[in-house]
């Protein structure tokens, strides 16, 4: 897993991106929502391709994030490796 880090200039949001394999999409989700710094997580696929953008607030928790982590484990089965983008406070 590769980790890259930005941070934008005169912003407080910053970017940081993990390459994963498709059997470690799932568990890197679920950890980085746990953090809860979290704004938003993005997964892409290798062709640079979105398949699918969570957008995370304070009010998202326990049974809402069920069928976002049900969706996240099925795109896990059809791609072997993707890029996790994510947008933290």
């Amino acid at each position: 897993m590769e980790t890259k880090k930005e941070e934008a200039s005169g912003t407080e949001t910053k970017r940081e991106e993990f390459r994963v394999s498709g059997e470690g999409i799932l568990a890197k989700v679920k950890e980085l929502i746990k953090e809860g710094n979290v704004r938003r997580i993005i997964i892409i696929n290798e062709k640079g391709e979105t398949l699918i953008e969570i957008p995370l607030t304070v009010a998202v928790v326990g049974t809402a994030l069920a069928p976002v982590l049900a969706a996240v484990g099925a795109l896990a089965a059809l791609i072997a490796n993707c890029t996790i983008i994510v947008e933290r406070k």
